[in-house]
Order: C-alpha cells, then sequence, then structure tokens
C-alpha cells in the first residue's frame, strides 16, 4: 500500500507543477543535449589518442658484431616485454628497401655498399605506449644485451600525451558545469514542490511518517524529470548524428558513429541519475531544515 502511494505521488507530482516541471526538463534536455555531444567528441578523441598510441614506435639498432641467430634471439626477447604488441626485425636489405620506399632513392646505388643498420621495430600497446611507460621499457632492453640503441620520436609522444591531458581537462570541466546546472535546476524544481506541499509534509510527520516515506516521491518525481529529459535528448543527438552528419558530413559522421551508439543510452542512464541526485540532495536539505524547527 505504501509503496503504491510513493510511486503515484511520484507521478502525480509532476501534473500539480507542470509550469517548474516543464522548465526544469527544457533546461536539462538542452544540459544534456550538450554533455551527449560533448561525450561523443571525447569519446571519438581518446578512440584517436589510442589509435595515435598503437602507432608509436620505437626502434633498436642492432651492432654490426652481432649474428643473425643473436639478433633473432635478442628480438624474441624484445617481444616477450611487458606491453610490447609488435618486435619485427629488420635486415640491412629490409632497411634498404625502406629507405627506397620512403625517399625513393637507392642507398646501395647511390654509395655503392649499405650502410644501414639492422634493427628491431617495436609497438605498444596503447595502454603502455606513454612516455613514462617507454622510459621504463628502455633500461630493459639495454639490459638484454650490451651495445643496443634505442630511439623514438620522444617529442611526437609528449604531445599526443599534453594534448591529451589538455583535452580532458576542458572536456571533463565543460561537462561538470553542465551536470551541476542540471542538477540544481532539478533541485529548485523538486524544493518547490516540496514547499508548496508543506503543511502536508507536516501533518504527514505528525503520524509518524519516515523521512524516505516522505522524500521517496519527490525523488521519483526527479527520476522521471530525468528520465523524460534524456529521451528527448538522445531523440535530438540522435537526430543529429544519424540524421544530419550522415546526410552532409558522412566523414565526420563515421569518425564519431561508434561512440555515438554508447551515448545514446547513457544519456538517458544520465538524464535518471542526475534528476536523483538533485531530488535527493533537495529533500535531504528540506528534511534536515524541518526537522530543527
Amino acid at each position: 500500500m505504501s509503496f503504491s502511494y510513493i510511486i503515484r505521488e511520484g507521478f502525480s507530482g509532476i501534473g500539480r507543477a507542470k509550469m517548474p516541471a516543464a522548465v526544469t526538463v527544457t533546461v536539462s534536455f538542452f544540459s544534456l543535449v550538450l554533455l551527449g555531444l560533448f561525450g561523443t567528441v571525447s569519446l571519438s578523441f581518446f578512440d584517436l589518442m589510442q589509435e595515435l598510441r598503437s602507432r608509436v614506435e620505437l626502434e633498436v639498432f642492432l651492432g654490426e658484431s652481432l649474428s643473425e641467430e643473436q639478433a633473432a634471439g635478442i628480438t624474441g626477447k624484445v617481444r616477450e616485454l611487458r606491453g610490447v604488441r609488435e618486435a619485427d626485425y629488420v635486415s640491412k636489405q629490409e632497411a634498404a628497401a625502406i629507405f627506397l620506399h620512403d625517399f625513393g632513392e637507392d642507398v646501395v646505388r647511390i654509395l655503392g655498399t649499405n650502410p644501414l643498420p639492422r634493427s628491431i621495430r617495436m609497438k605498444f600497446v596503447p595502454e603502455y605506449a606513454s612516455p613514462d611507460s617507454i622510459k621504463q621499457v628502455i633500461p630493459q632492453i639495454n639490459a638484454i644485451s650490451p651495445g643496443l640503441k634505442v630511439r623514438y620520436n620522444q617529442q611526437y609522444l609528449g604531445q599526443i600525451e599534453q594534448n591529451g591531458k589538455l583535452f580532458t581537462l576542458l572536456t571533463g570541466g565543460i561537462g561538470m558545469l553542465i551536470a551541476v546546472a542540471t542538477v540544481v535546476m532539478i533541485g529548485y524544481t523538486i524544493r518547490l514542490a516540496l514547499y508548496s506541499r508543506q503543511e502536508k509534509i507536516k501533518t504527514m510527520r505528525l503520524v509518524g511518517a519516515t523521512g524516505w516515506f516522505i522524500g521517496a516521491p519527490y525523488i521519483i518525481e526527479g527520476a522521471l524529470q530525468g528520465l523524460l529529459s534524456g529521451l528527448l535528448a538522445a531523440g535530438a543527438v540522435y537526430l543529429v548524428f544519424e540524421q544530419i552528419l550522415y546526410n552532409y558530413e558522412p566523414g565526420v559522421y563515421q569518425v564519431l558513429h561508434p561512440s555515438a551508439l554508447i551515448i545514446y543510452p547513457a544519456i538517458v542512464l544520465l538524464g535518471i541519475g542526475l534528476g536523483v541526485f538533485g531530488s535527493a540532495l533537495s529533500v535531504g536539505q528540506y528534511l534536515r531544515t524541518v526537522s530543527k524547527r
């Protein structure tokens, strides 16, 4: 009986405060749309960062005194290092072929000999393709055999990490501000509903109603507002990506589409979460204020 009352009151609360609820749903809708767009771009950016990290190469140059068997053994040991995704041995002939492909010149024909060294080209799983992780790998490589020389584009890798941190701070800060604004608006609506029914709440407290029993309908009301705004926002983001971008910017659509598939349900869940959180804060603050009187 009490549970059905809580559910019924939660649904009827929106009907009794149509204008504040409509304003809250509208503001929450635009907030969630922005969060959805930011979230999609952020996830796509992180996917791009992972792709760039996976392309980071570390090249280990082998000494001329090493035999082919020794070179193959070193390559096998390097391949077993933690975080290494690939470790391919590059012979002098393969190095000359790579030089010809990259520069269009035959180094043997120009110099009469092949001065290019043998090497091992390493690639890492994205989680280990960071400056700190690679710095830890280099001593391990040097310990495998003396005389190995390690080279990688440290500046390129540093720029990837710096841009990633900057983008994370920027999108995280903006997303937090939008989320806080949504919580405040939902909390404000619930607070209005509480004050408009304060006489009824006083009566309920006099007859022994618990704080949970009093506040639960308002939390459900906030969750419903969040659900409604989340569904509307997910639909709007869907139209942006699946209609506008798909028809007018197919290249951008292909980049953002995988992340958007995650964002659609996330917006709805986020709307519910923000609604519950905002209403719970308002209910808790109101009940504490009333209990002190």
